[in-house]
């Protein structure tokens, strides 16, 4: 579906080059007496690369349409993580290059969002919060509150995330796996 590049849109996925690619920022400008322009940051949703591009304002672009799946993690194998349609009971087979980041996040049975483009999956949406047991940190400091410093933890599935000093070892925490911070303790 053609639109104009005016309305372009932070989160929009467009059909650029023959690629897939989500717009990760843009700005409309209109300098003096020249032409308007959308400035725009994408990241390619095949090749994970991050560009910039301008459009002029009488441009159009495609927008690409994406089905979106509920997917149910199984389990990793080599360098390939297995995956159920939860509504068809197909097995998907994604590699750590599709994954990217949220490869590491990823537990059995977890219940998550992917984004397919022409029939092919193209990224995962996570969860907005997982929990984790925390398996090595330093001692809790003595007399730690919420606002104390951070120390380094790494949790159960071999992340390392800064916690408030009065995290020890064996609690679980909640952290928010698009960014990798610590939330909250569960």
């Amino acid at each position: 579906m053609a639109m104009p590049a005016t309305q372009i849109r932070r989160g929009n996925v467009i059909v650029f080059n023959g690629d897939p690619c989500r717009v990760v920022d843009f700005r409309h400008h209109t300098p003096g007496n020249l032409r308007a322009m959308v400035q725009t940051k994408m990241r390619n949703l095949r090749t994970g690369s991050t560009f910039e591009h301008r459009f002029r304002a009488s441009d159009t672009v495609e927008k690409a349409s994406l089905a979106t799946h509920e997917l149910q993690y199984l389990y990793t194998g080599g360098h390939h993580h297995h995956f159920m349609n939860t509504e068809s009971y197909e097995m998907l087979e994604l590699d750590e290059e599709t994954l990217g980041d949220s490869a590491q996040w990823l537990t059995p049975n977890m219940v998550l969002l992917a984004e397919f483009y022409e029939g092919r999956p193209i990224g995962i949406e996570l969860p907005a919060a997982l929990e984790f047991k925390v398996v090595e940190t330093e001692p809790v400091l003595r007399g730690a509150t919420q606002s104390a410093g951070t120390k380094p933890a790494r949790l159960e599935n071999g992340a390392s995330i800064q916690v408030p000093g009065f995290i020890s070892e064996g609690d679980v925490v909640k952290v928010d796996p698009r960014e990798g911070k610590y939330l909250a303790r569960a």
